[in-house]
């Protein structure tokens, strides 16, 4: 014990110490670091429920947003007429957090906006927000005036106006929308959405086609408002708005075409996205189609804050194949980050002595952080750190930006199918001790 001060410990009680923490004020400002458990008992929060599309408009289109929703359209005079709100909402990135957040429509990201090619548009901003704001149409081609750059290609938004702005999507691709005034705050809260424009001459393939928005906060254990000034420590990391276990897979059939749009509008990092058991290729940015010639296989994709990429691949090996973000503190929920490096310490009777003055105290860390989630020890109330989720094995002890590609032989609709059932003898267990025997190996010195 004696590599650790009197404040190395009373710094690992106030990061690590569970049950104690679980005392503190839920909403006071200093954040407890990181612990699993389970939450204290909070009153509920509603969360605010999406828009719903209001009668005679259409919210039709082919493109899947997991966890996420269409912007719906119709049609006046030759043109499709879009009606977006920018609002502040309750959000739930993953359950047991809620989050005071800034939306469109409902929802955070906004909803996808789906057209086609050649299509005159018109879409109704309406401000419901405390300050002023506007739209930017990232990566669109237009007209200089409906860029949606406050103070230079338009006046702000104000609260309680509502603006329109008109154009023709003159290219295909994968775009994105976002304020672009105080985009610090308004970003960071949850401000941003995709939009896709298909091709006129669509191929008869069948394509599983998928878009996800990558997204970034810092919520402190306990607090419900993210924090827009922070430029570091984000510890809630979202897919659509939502951190494993919350995230809808994404499934499909063997030979299916499976393209993933994967936009990135979080406030500072970028997200090398890996996938599992299949390679893919970039086929598009929302610069444009990369030529086939440039095109090489991968297995991750680096996707820049501000930018899109679009990946492709058949589904070939059926199974339940991660898909995630490969920064691995963008893999967990609520990690904190301020404690003192515990693995491998001798902690000797320190929790025994630190017991006399927190009864409920147990240090965290000292051979690894596996299997805390299944502990249940008590955390602040609106809070998850470091919370997985179930899995057909146990405990999948991963979080944020982490789904999961569910390919089958044949699907009985578009829904989770559940779990992959694995042939007989295709499972990695225990060795045995004819296994090791036979293959000359010995274990244990």
């Amino acid at each position: 014990m004696s590599g650790l001060s009197r404040r190395d410990l009373l710094l690992t009680g106030a990061a690590l110490g569970g049950a104690a923490l679980a005392r503190r004020d839920a909403r006071a400002g200093d954040p407890p670091h990181a612990h699993h458990g389970a939450p204290v008992a909070a009153p509920p929060r509603a969360t605010t429920p999406p828009r719903p599309t209001p009668p005679g408009w259409s919210d039709g289109g082919t493109v899947v947003t997991p966890n996420g929703g269409r912007l719906p359209w119709k049609v006046v005079g030759g043109v499709k007429v879009f009606h977006l709100v920018a609002e502040p909402i309750v959000h739930e990135p993953v359950a047991g957090l809620t989050v005071d957040a800034w939306g469109y429509h409902g929802r955070t990201p906004g909803p996808t906006i789906e057209v086609v090619a050649g299509d005159r548009c018109r879409f109704y901003v309406d401000n419901r927000l405390p300050e002023p704001t506007s739209i930017h149409w990232h990566g669109v081609l237009l007209p200089n005036g409906m860029d949606g750059i406050g103070g230079l290609t338009q006046k702000a938004i104000g609260p309680g106006e509502t603006y329109v702005y008109e154009f023709t999507f003159t290219k295909p691709g994968t775009f994105m929308y976002h304020p672009h005034v105080d985009e610090m705050t308004q970003i960071a809260l949850g401000m941003s959405g995709l939009i896709v424009v298909h091709p006129r001459a669509r191929p008869p393939r069948r394509v599983r086609d998928y878009a996800i928005m990558l997204h970034e906060w810092k919520v402190a254990a306990g607090a419900g408002r993210p924090d827009p000034l922070a430029m570091s420590d984000f510890n809630v990391l979202t897919m659509n708005g939502k951190s494993f276990p919350s995230t809808a897979p994404l499934v499909a059939e063997l030979g299916d075409l499976v393209r993933i749009r994967l936009g990135n509008l979080g406030p500072m990092d970028h997200h090398p996205i890996h996938i599992h058991g299949h390679a893919f290729r970039v086929v598009e940015t929302d610069g444009g189609q990369v030529p086939a010639a440039a095109r090489v296989p991968e297995t991750t994709v680096l996707v820049p804050t501000g930018s899109v990429r679009v990946l492709e691949l058949v589904a070939e090996a059926p199974g339940d194949w991660p898909f995630h973000c490969h920064m691995t503190h963008h893999a967990m929920n609520q990690m904190g980050h301020a404690s003192p490096v515990l693995v491998g310490a001798d902690l000797g009777d320190a929790d025994a002595r630190i017991r006399k003055v927190l009864p409920d105290y147990m240090t965290m860390g000292a051979t690894g952080s596996a299997g805390m989630a299944e502990m249940g020890m008590p955390v602040p109330a609106n809070s998850v750190p470091m919370a997985g989720g179930p899995g057909p094995f146990g405990l999948i002890d991963m979080g944020g930006m982490f789904t999961i590609l569910k390919f089958r032989e044949r699907l009985s609709g578009d829904g989770d199918p559940g779990w992959y059932r694995h042939p007989e003898g295709t499972v990695a267990g225990p060795a045995t001790a004819a296994q090791l025997a036979r293959d000359g190996i010995e274990v244990g010195k």
